[in-house]
């Protein structure tokens, strides 16, 4: 399961979400679907729940949402914004 790091904080805006990775200091920002998945993620979602979660409530399908998913959980480990627990 992914979680936030503990040096990383979320901001929800009007448009999606804010990361702040305190460490670094840099600010990272998510879409409404970005966000989505983060949410997800942060709930206890697997990335695979997040998926269909994304599948669910947008207009993809449940391929292009798991590619979209995994595409966007790699990035936040190669940022090192997420530990996996």
């Amino acid at each position: 399961m992914h979680r936030l790091r503990a040096d990383v904080t979320a901001c929800a805006t009007d448009d999606g979400m804010v990361l702040l990775d305190e460490r670094a200091g840099r600010y990272w920002q998510l879409n409404g679907t970005g966000a989505l998945v983060v949410k997800a993620l942060m709930d206890g979602a697997t990335p695979e729940q997040a998926a269909e979660r994304l599948a669910a409530t947008r207009p993809v399908t449940p391929e292009r949402a798991t590619a979209d998913v995994t595409a966007l959980v790699a990035h936040l480990v190669e940022e090192r914004l997420v530990t996996d627990s």
